[in-house]
């Protein structure tokens, strides 16, 4: 019965190993839920958050995830806005990836909130002057047009494509991706923004604060050229990585070359401008305020060697090795490139969220360290295993790598031309 929900032409492990593989995820799941809903039974006193870090693991949750998310609107901006067409064989592996990575970090800002019941406040009483405010209101819509994106791949299961009412509303939902993708692209830059800009505004701590490019600060900008750039990196890193534990070939190299590339020249761009930032940062903003800059870094674990992993080790090294072609051509290294980009952007989110609060920035001010207690690592590891859960059973049961029918097919006529040629 399993094996009728399964696309024709491609191969699944047994459910027996399937089960197998999904239950410690599921187990994993079950015990973040319990962490999250002490939280929200007992309140976010079982957290180590308090006045002076009230962002902490899961914001910076919130904010990786959601760069890794960018792959699943810039990959549809490039596949439908700019017609790169080679895309059509990962973009409905990267709309699962958003869906999973907006809709974990909406439900971790659920808990996040404290008392969810009230979460609704957000819309119905909105801070207009807040760009948390507009965070909101877009990620909440473009989560709901990842939704919509993600139907009609759940409507190509071949048991569903069997009731007509579904095959036409399918392929009516197809006529609107065009809108949904540039509708995606609009939402996504705007609230990836937000998200940086947020960080720029606060005067009360220099380390963060930005000076302003028209109306924004500068870190606006950053935010949207950091998640750009990354969101090409994790598709490559996550198909990668599917081809691995599935031993299939399931996308041409080529496809791959040409996210790994496109990445590449965007995490350029951003370390170009990353590195002006930091530079007018150092010698105008930070000591404009009162402070030098070298007494952010002072502080252990937060030495210099943090900006330089940054902005050398995770930026500009993966984006050389991504935009040299015989480099990009072999998998290890593409590969590798895209896991270094991925965790530069980690460590980004992390120095604007926990280096931000922890370093004082008053005379009579302490150091003020943070370390996440088990009911934070339990809801962020349910978020882990949620998306593990969702991407396993849409690989299984959806066709999300339209090529690899082909390449199964293609794989099996080289072997056996090895295998004649071996006879003879």
């Amino acid at each position: 019965m399993d094996k009728d929900f399964i696309a024709r032409g491609v191969k699944r492990c047994s459910t027996g190993r399937f089960l197998l593989w999904i239950a410690p995820w599921a187990a994993l799941l079950a015990f973040g839920l319990y962490s999250a809903g002490l939280c929200l039974v007992k309140g976010l006193n079982q957290t180590n958050m308090d006045n002076r870090f009230p962002f902490g693991l899961w914001i910076f949750l919130d904010l990786t995830v959601i760069a890794l998310g960018a792959g699943a609107f810039f990959t549809g901006f490039l596949l439908y806005i700019l017609k790169l067409d080679e895309l059509k064989a990962v973009i409905s592996s990267a709309v699962v990836i958003g869906l999973v990575c907006y809709s974990g970090a909406i439900a971790v800002l659920l808990v996040d909130v404290g008392q969810p019941l009230r979460a609704w406040f957000t819309f119905w009483y909105p801070n207009v002057h807040s760009m948390l405010t507009e965070v909101t209101f877009c990620l909440s819509c473009y989560l709901t047009v990842l939704a919509i994106e993600y139907l009609p791949i759940v409507l190509k299961n071949r048991k569903l494509r069997q009731v007509p009412s579904f095959l036409v509303f399918e392929f009516e939902l197809h006529k609107l991706i065009y809108v949904l993708a540039g509708v995606g692209t609009f939402l996504s830059f705007f609230h990836q923004g937000s998200l940086g800009g947020l960080y720029g505004v606060l005067r009360g701590r220099p380390f963060a604060f930005r000076e302003g490019l028209a109306v924004w600060p500068s870190t606006f900008f950053l935010f949207i050229l950091s998640a750009a750039a990354v969101g090409p990196s994790f598709i490559v890193l996550t198909t990668h990585l599917v081809e691995k534990l599935s031993r299939r070939r399931l996308v041409r190299q080529q496809a791959l070359e040409l996210l790994g590339r496109i990445s590449g020249l965007l995490l350029a761009v951003y370390v170009l401008a990353k590195t002006i930032d930091t530079l007018v940062w150092i010698n105008r903003t930070s000591p404009e305020s009162g402070f030098p800059a070298a007494q952010y870094y002072s502080w252990k674990p937060f030495g210099t060697w943090i900006l330089f992993a940054e902005i050398v080790l995770f930026g500009l090294a993966p984006a050389l090795v991504l935009l040299a072609p015989r480099l990009r051509a072999r998998r290890a290294w593409l590969v590798s490139a895209a896991g270094l980009a991925c965790f530069g952007v980690a460590l980004n989110r992390f120095v604007m969220t926990v280096q931000t609060l922890a370093v004082p920035t008053l005379s009579f001010d302490q150091f003020v360290s943070y370390f996440p207690s088990w009911q934070e690592i339990g809801t962020f590891l349910a978020v882990v295993a949620y998306g593990v859960l969702v991407y396993s059973l849409s690989f299984r049961y959806l066709q999300l790598f339209p090529e690899e029918r082909e390449l199964k097919m293609a794989q099996a006529a080289e072997e056996s031309s090895a295998e004649l040629v071996g006879r003879y």
